[in-house]
């Protein structure tokens, strides 16, 4: 492959080597240890024979070299000779230093579960329990026509399994029917009276039932048609080297405060959970938390959580933007122009790349490949950036295998180009599954529109809809025709919110139950605002709403006011009739006074001003109508006698006395 090495040390800002090796694996093999031996870290720009540079380093006690391929995806190529700031870039991104993705580890001590309904599952379990714990759990169908083991080194079992959970190190299958082999079968296997419904555990199962799985696929639960010899045997052996100890990337990161998904009991985002296949995300009071352990990084969620509540971590923080900015500002500085951006995933895309330099035209010079952990995880943060960074065209390419995966991906790709088109910007994003070189190569050498000038130079340290602001603001600054409100489809994750006036009462649960901060109220009065750019379309706010005063409106505004507080209804305090004192909007209270009208509770004369009433002076009056509405009660006897009351009797006996004797 053409290489010019000063060109490429020019574009990396480094001084140029003393001499480029052509075959240092073989004949110049010397040379490379000589530089191992210098202490120094090296770079070594072949894929092709890493693991020989990786061992040879070991052997002499050195750190092994990054080993980047700069052959297949560039030098290999009909525009080779134009690749020089393809290379360089590549080049540049490999060798950042990005932060560590964080891990969970897995334990398993190779307790094995088969499943299966034929001979070859009771044959599997066999051989397995020679040097494993195993349970084979014979399933509905055929077990009569099995041979029972002359020697039972494992747990047989008949049943049907109807539910399952966990990962490697901790599945639970549960059993419906469950019985225990019969000690006494002679000829076939029998088995004793079922027991009921039990929970089988296991760090390992292995499916040979040839039907759906209980759970989706996943580290430790190996599938296996039981017709296909040599997959069995492949799966018997790689189950045997599930003992230990096993890190995974932690693929999810979760913000519960940002999270849409309900509020007061009300649900309003399921995205996630409707997408998710491997059954690794549940709610958990008002946000969604994700099992670690379960969770296979398929970033389905990722995509389409419209808060940024769900990111997928892998690489950590911001590091895919970091390695997207290397490409594009080295492929820029060494003069490329136009670049496409092809995002793939490692394994089948490199696969991909590799037949297409070895069999076909090979990458453009202008194709810049960026591997990441999973296509279906890309959202319109990243491909939003990408466009407005200058990259002429965006192409997502998916393993066919998993196309039923790319829903969220497209429809990412879908807005990025609608609003891409109003802006008057010629540049697209793509997502194609293929498998076939030759169709990679067509796709790949179409013509090339303008990109986005000036590309833009942000660097990308928020969350997902701080990006999205940055691309979105760059986009429309520089665009051709300039909008300044896109109309949506719903469910995009921009928009505004309408009021219905006649049925709002400034109760303020939207504003509470909003996780965007896109609602707000006002210190001073009833007022309830909107911030249309922190608006993500969630729903909370409709659904919370219990007058259902709130609509939801799609679209993207540009404009200035769109980070401004719009006010959508507000109204004077309403005062208290008593003190005067402000306590609740004056929607509140009418609409109160208006449905409490005809109650019984508020039939007495004066109770239904108790509502217009605050808090401290509701009391006092309501105390005040309860004194009132106590019937009169009799005068109680008078027990205590007094100086009078003495005298008065004197008094009256005297005057009897006298009346009498007079009369004698």
């Amino acid at each position: 492959m053409p290489l010019d090495a000063k060109a490429l040390a020019k574009g990396l800002g480094t001084e140029p080597p003393g001499r480029v090796f052509t075959q240092l694996c073989r004949a110049q093999v010397e040379a490379y240890r000589t530089a191992l031996a210098e202490g120094e870290p090296l770079l070594v720009a072949c894929g092709q024979e890493a693991p020989l540079f990786q061992e040879l380093a070991r052997m002499a006690g050195a750190q092994e070299p990054l080993c980047v391929d700069i052959r297949d995806r560039a030098g290999w190529s009909d525009t080779a000779a134009e690749a020089a700031p393809k290379m360089a870039a590549l080049l540049a991104e490999s060798v950042l230093d990005i932060e560590p993705t964080p891990s969970v580890t897995l334990t398993s001590e190779g307790r094995v579960l088969v499943l299966g309904n034929r001979q070859s599952a009771l044959d599997a379990a066999k051989r397995l329990g020679t040097e494993r714990a195993v349970t084979c759990l014979l399933l509905p169908g055929r077990e009569a026509d099995l041979i029972p083991p002359s020697v039972r080194a494992l747990g047989l079992f008949a049943g049907k399994p109807v539910k399952a959970s966990g990962h490697l190190g901790a599945f639970s299958v549960t059993v419906a029917g469950l019985a225990g082999a019969s000690p006494s079968a002679r000829g076939v296997l029998a088995f004793e009276a079922p027991v009921g419904e039990r929970a089988l555990s296991a760090d390992i199962v292995l499916d040979l039932s040839g039907g759906p799985a209980l759970v989706s696929p996943r580290d430790g639960w190996v599938v296996v048609d039981p017709r296909d010899a040599v997959a069995l045997e492949k799966a018997l052996a790689d189950i045997l080297g599930l003992v230990g100890e096993f890190e995974k990337p932690r693929w999810i990161k979760v913000a519960a405060d940002l999270c849409a998904h309900s509020r007061n009991g009300q649900i309003a985002c399921t995205r996630c959970l409707d997408l998710c296949p491997s059954g690794a995300l549940a709610p958990k009071g008002d946000a969604i938390a994700v099992d670690a352990h379960a969770c296979d990084g398929h970033g389905l969620c990722a995509s389409a959580c419209p808060t940024g509540a769900i990111r997928f971590d892998v690489p950590a923080g911001n590091g895919l933007y970091r390695r997207l900015a290397a490409l594009l500002e080295t492929h820029a500085a060494m003069g490329g122009t136009r670049p496409v951006l092809l995002l793939h995933e490692a394994g089948h895309g490199a696969e991909l790349m590799a037949a297409l330099a070895r069999f076909g035209s090979g990458l453009p010079a202008w194709v810049l490949p960026l591997a990441v952990a999973g296509v279906a995880a890309l959202g319109p943060d990243l491909l939003l950036t990408a466009l407005a960074k200058g990259v002429s065209k965006v192409v997502v390419l998916a393993d066919p295998a998993r196309r039923d995966d790319l829903g969220p991906v497209k429809a990412a790709a879908d807005l990025s180009n609608r609003v891409a088109a109003a802006l008057g910007w010629a540049s697209r994003v793509e997502v194609a599954a293929e498998a076939d070189p030759a169709a990679l190569g067509a796709l790949l050498a179409g013509e090339r529109a303008r990109g986005v000038e000036p590309a833009a130079e942000f660097l990308v340290l928020g969350g997902k809809r701080q990006t999205l602001a940055l691309a979105l603001a760059h986009l429309h600054r520089h665009a051709p025709t300039p909008v300044d409100c896109l109309p949506l489809d719903p469910g995009d994750p921009f928009g505004a919110i309408t009021v219905d006036q006649e049925k709002c009462t400034l109760c303020m649960a939207c504003i509470g139950a909003c996780p965007a901060k896109a609602l707000s109220g006002h210190p001073d009065k009833p007022s309830l605002g909107l911030l249309e750019a922190n608006c993500v379309q969630c729903g909370l706010c409709r659904v919370t709403c219990p007058e259902k005063a709130i609509a939801l409106v799609p679209r993207l505004s540009f404009g200035a006011s769109a980070k401004l507080r719009q006010v959508l209804k507000e109204e004077e305090p309403y005062g208290c009739i008593r003190c005067g004192k402000p306590f609740a909007s004056t929607s509140a209270v009418e609409r109160m006074v208006e449905r409490m009208s005809g109650h019984s509770m508020f039939a007495q004369p004066g109770r239904l001003d108790l509502i217009r009433m605050c808090e401290d002076c509701r009391v006092v009056a309501q105390y005040e109508l309860e004194e009132k509405a106590r019937p009169m009660a009799a005068a109680p006897p008078r027990l205590t006698r007094t100086t009078d009351d003495y005298l008065r009797e004197r008094e009256d006996g005297k005057g009897g006395n006298g009346g009498e004797g007079g009369g004698g």
